[in-house]
């Protein structure tokens, strides 16, 4: 019902009621949909619920809006512990991922595989990403974030003791999507987490800046292990299983308090809503349109980025003409580059908003793909792809950042755990088919890709709504 004035022969009654004091109608079981019907759809002009909205009123006309504050990541020891530990997961989930290029040419000669067959390291965590996807809701109510820390940690400890122990390669593509479904929920839970604190756009920067930490580093240790020291290639996922098991402690620790129920409670769902969340998320507007955005973004970006971090050692060496060893650094480069970015670049977002300065940093990289596609230089590339790298590190947490803003709060870890599927789905297809083509071609074919990419990627971003000023 629109909003009317109250008449002036009402005022002095009014008056009289707004002092009187009142119990609250019960609520029958029947009026609770209702009401939160009513709060999802009443706009007041802050951008947050206002009073009557949470206490499931109409308001006669527009009030000031009262809500809580976004938690604070410093507010207690406890939540600094929480950011801590999901700094350290997502170190090692960037360890895991940054993994893969720098052995692939050692995987090929150790098996004796070709590019198709080889990319299969690329495709299987798809399968573990999306199966997080279909489940992260479920998960999350039965429970909650100290199951999601378990399983996470669990998946990685599993994954890299088979990895180690180098089984034939039907068994280390299962360990593969093992990993992929321990990285899966983590995406989801941890970003959905973060993204609800104060200040959200630099956090979401630092915590994704931990990943490029772990994606600098990975490479950097895979790739001397095996040109410096001699060893074999699985040699580096001993110190993955080391870092697995403190990342597992770590975790269950800070999240043990975090329940099924304590999640249920907070996000305040019964069973009908986790039934629904997912197909309400993606199939009802205006949700629908946030969450296939996001999810068609990632899948285009996190597969430009494991494409370039997974092809460019082998385009180093075979296009570029270059060392073992320093095509091994120009995957550390642009990991170092997204690392830089992500932490960077976050405080700069939120100065020229956050919609603006995302087209400008993929316009950026596409201008840096050209001359690292068009100068055939080896350091040419090598600082091209690093700066490339620069400018892809924010894209990730900007996505976050947007969605967690225009969805409501209980979608937000189904959204995020769907976009981020899609972001996986990115991560195998793209370098799969960059390998199919460079087995009938040669790695040059990455290059037209991840431009063509690039593009796409920037149209699929202004798809995504405006988002208010205050929000932002």
């Amino acid at each position: 019902m629109p909003c009317q004035p109250p008449q002036p022969w009402l005022q002095p009654l009014a008056i009289q009621l707004n002092h009187m004091p009142t119990e609250p109608a019960p609520i029958k079981p029947d009026d609770q949909e209702p009401r939160r019907i009513i709060r999802a759809h009443v706009p007041p002009s802050s951008g947050r619920a206002s009073l009557l909205g949470e206490n499931g009123g109409s308001e006669p006309c527009p009030t000031p809006a009262i809500s809580a504050a976004a938690k604070r990541w410093n507010e207690s020891p406890a939540s600094m512990i929480r950011l801590a530990a999901a700094f350290f997961c997502f170190l090692v989930m960037g360890a895991n991922d940054a993994a893969y290029g720098p052995l692939i040419p050692y995987l090929q000669s150790f098996y004796h595989l070709s590019y198709i067959v080889v990319s299969l390291v690329f495709l299987s965590p798809v399968i573990g990403y999306v199966s997080s996807a279909l489940l992260s809701n479920y998960l999350h109510h039965k429970l909650g974030q100290r199951g999601i820390a378990v399983i996470c940690g669990g998946c990685h400890v599993a994954a890299y003791t088979i990895i180690a122990l180098h089984p034939p390669y039907t068994a280390l593509v299962f360990a593969f999507l093992l990993a992929g479904f321990g990285n899966g929920v983590a995406d989801a839970s941890w970003n959905a987490w973060v993204g609800n604190l104060a200040n959200s756009s630099e956090l979401l920067g630092l915590l994704h800046a931990f990943y490029g930490v772990g994606s600098v580093v990975s490479p950097l240790i895979a790739t001397t292990l095996v040109t410096k020291a001699d060893l074999q290639w699985f040699s580096f996922y001993y110190i993955m299983i080391g870092l697995a098991a403190v990342e597992t402690l770590c975790l269950a620790w800070a999240f043990w308090e975090s329940s099924g129920a304590e999640y249920r409670r907070l996000y305040k769902t019964n069973e009908f809503e986790k039934e629904m969340g997912l197909t309400d998320a993606l199939f009802k507007m205006p949700s629908a349109r946030v969450s296939w955005v996001a999810a068609l973004f990632l899948l285009c970006l996190v597969g430009i980025e494991v494409a370039l971090g997974g092809w460019i050692v082998v385009f180093m060496l075979r296009v570029r003409n270059g060392e073992p060893f320093a095509s091994g650094m120009s995957a550390v480069g642009f990991w170092l580059g997204i690392t830089v970015g992500s932490a960077t670049l976050g405080f700069v977002t939120p100065r020229l908003g956050v919609k603006l300065s995302t087209g400008m940093y993929i316009g950026a990289a596409a201008g840096l793909e050209l001359v690292f596609w068009l100068v055939p230089q080896f350091y040419v590339s090598a600082v091209a792809v690093a700066f490339q790298g620069f400018f892809l590190g924010p894209l990730f947490p900007n996505a976050i950042f947007v969605a967690s803003r225009l969805l409501p709060r209980q979608h937000h870890v189904v959204v995020i755990g769907f976009a981020s599927a899609f972001g996986g789905c990115g991560a195998a297809i793209v370098p799969f088919v960059t390998g199919m083509l460079a087995q009938s071609q040669d790695p040059k074919v990455l290059q037209p890709i991840v431009l063509s990419l690039l593009f796409v990627m920037l149209g699929i971003w202004f798809c995504f709504p405006r988002i208010g000023k205050k929000k932002e």
